[in-house]
């Protein structure tokens, strides 16, 4: 085995909604992990559809939970990518976001108007497991 490899690990944990897409939500890789997108989705994996606030608030507890899989919590998260399906959703997006980040706030892009229309909120993160 090379030395320069990353060791890979998958995290899972009861409470996180599971997905019918190929891919794992939160993998650790030495001390990073990185969490998959998280959006308004029930336990099933099953999208609910609510106001802003709503989606945004499910998918911050999804994420929560995934990161509570890793031992982690989202004081730990270091970069975010935001996705907000419709522009007039930015200043509740921020309003909200301050509600769950605070200095020193993660790296942070969010991109605007890529969702489709299905969703109105989905974040992906990555964090560091040295606590701090």
């Amino acid at each position: 085995m090379h030395s320069n490899v990353p060791r890979v690990k998958v995290i899972s944990s009861e409470g996180v909604p599971t997905s019918h897409l190929p891919f794992s939500p939160p993998l650790q890789v030495d001390d990073w992990v990185f969490v998959s997108g998280q959006a308004s989705v029930d336990a099933a994996g099953q999208i609910v559809h609510d106001t802003f606030e709503g989606e945004f608030r499910r998918s911050m507890d999804n994420l929560k939970a995934v990161l509570q899989g890793a031992g982690l919590e989202l004081r730990h998260v270091v970069q975010l990518r935001s996705y907000v399906d419709s522009p007039k959703d930015l200043p509740e997006y921020n309003r909200l976001y301050r509600e769950y980040f605070s200095e020193p706030f993660p790296a942070r892009t969010t991109l605007v108007g890529c969702l489709g229309g299905t969703i109105k909120y989905e974040v992906d993160v990555t964090a560091y497991t040295k606590k701090r």
